[in-house]
C-alpha cells in the first residue's frame, strides 16, 4: 500500500511481528499441505511464484538479507502403507499443478517437491519493517486496539482516537477480538499452538525440507535445524509442554536419526491463526471501509505476497 502512495498506519499490541511470524519454521511448500481441489490452491501456487522476487524487491527496499533458498522437499514414507498413501497424494497432487518425482531417503520410498522453497521469517520481517519505515509507514507498537468503529472510520487506543478511510484487521488469531461491533458474519478466528524445537548444528548438513505426515526438518543458513510441529487447540496458552517437544524429537529423530543422540539447543511455540473457514478471510465488509486478512493458518508465510497483492488491490 506505501509503494502505491498510500498513507499507512500500523498498529501492535506488543512488539511488531513477534507473534505467529516470528514462530513459524519458514517453510514456503503447497505439496506438503495441500492434495485436493480448493479454494487455498490457486492462492498457495501463485503466492509461491511471487516469492523470488518479493524477497529480491525486500532485500531492495530494506537492505537487509533474508536467508530464502528453493530448497525443494523431500516426503518420506516409513511404512508400507504410507508409501501407498504417498503415490495416492503425489498422482492427485500432479492433476492439481504441483509437480513432484519419486526418490529415496535411507533407504525409504520418497517423492521429492522440487519448488517447495524455505524461508527465515525472522529475516523477512525485519525487512518488511525496515522497508515500511523507509517507505514512511508510521508504526504503532505496544499500542493494543480496544475498538474499531462499525464503519471503519476511526480505531480507538488507550492513547487516543484515529481517523483514517479503512482499517485493515490483520490480527491473526485475534482477529475476532477486533470485529466484535462490525456488523457482518464472518468467521471465527482462533489460536492453534505448535510447538517447534531447534538443534545447533553445521550448515549445509540438510538442504531440502524432510517431512513425514505431519512432522518436518529444515535447516537454516546459519545451521539451525529446526522441528516441528505439534497442533493443540489450547486457547492462548503458552506454556511449553514438554510431552509434546519430546514427541517433536522422537519424530524428528526416525527422519534423521543423527538427530538421536542430540539435545535441542531451543524450543518454543507460537499460535497459527486458525479460522472456520477453507481459506483465508482476506475480503472488504460490505458497505464498510474494514477489510480482514486472518485465517492463514498454517500457511501464511507462504501465503505472505500474495495476500499483500489482493489487500493493496481491495483498497486501490
Amino acid at each position: 500500500m506505501a509503494q502505491r502512495g498510500i498513507a499507512v498506519r500500523i498498529f501492535d499490541a506488543k512488539q511488531a511481528a513477534r507473534e505467529a511470524s516470528w514462530a513459524g519454521a519458514g517453510m514456503l511448500a503447497p505439496g506438503g499441505e495441500i492434495d485436493q481441489p480448493s479454494p487455498l490452491l490457486d492462492y498457495a501456487l501463485n503466492s509461491l511464484r511471487l516469492w523470488p522476487e518479493f524477497v529480491r524487491e525486500l532485500e531492495l527496499e530494506s537492505g537487509i538479507r533474508i536467508d530464502y533458498r528453493r530448497s525443494g522437499g523431500l516426503e518420506v514414507a516409513l511404512t508400507d502403507d504410507e508409501a501407498e498413501l504417498l503415490a495416492a497424494k503425489a498422482a492427485r497432487q500432479a492433476a492439481l499443478g504441483i509437480a513432484s518425482e519419486p526418490a529415496h531417503h535411507n533407504g525409504s520410498p520418497a517423492r521429492f517437491y522440487p519448488d517447495d522453497a524455505v524461508v527465515d521469517p525472522r529475516d523477512v520481517t525485519r525487512a518488511l519493517l525496515q522497508a515500511c519505515r523507509n517507505l514512511g509507514v508510521e508504526l504503532h507498537e505496544h499500542e493494543p486496539v480496544l475498538d474499531v468503529s462499525p464503519e471503519g472510520r476511526w480505531i480507538r487506543t488507550a492513547q487516543a482516537r484515529y481517523e483514517d478511510s479503512h482499517v485493515l484487521i490483520a490480527a491473526g488469531a485475534w482477529s475476532s477480538e477486533l470485529l466484535r461491533g462490525v456488523p457482518a458474519v464472518l468467521p471465527a478466528a482462533y489460536p492453534v499452538r505448535g510447538h517447534l524445537i531447534a538443534f545447533s548444528l553445521a550448515p549445509g548438513m540438510l538442504n531440502p525440507i524432510l517431512r513425514n505426515g505431519h512432522t518436518y526438518l529444515l535447516q537454516r543458513e546459519s545451521g539451525l535445524l529446526i522441528a516441528g510441529v505439534s497442533t493443540e487447540v489450547v486457547g492462548f496458552d503458552r506454556t511449553l509442554d514438554p510431552v509434546a517437544l519430546e514427541e517433536i524429537r522422537a519424530k524428528a529423530a526416525r527422519l534423521l536419526p543423527a538427530l538421536a543422540s542430540l539435545e535441542p539447543s531451543e524450543s518454543w511455540n507460537g499460535f497459527r491463526p486458525g479460522a472456520d473457514s477453507e481459506a483465508p478471510v482476506v475480503t472488504r465488509v460490505p458497505g464498510t471501509g474494514i477489510l480482514t486478512a486472518f485465517g492463514h493458518y498454517r500457511n501464511g508465510i507462504l501465503l505472505a505476497p500474495e495476500t499483500a497483492s489482493r489487500v493493496a488491490s481491495l483498497i486501490d
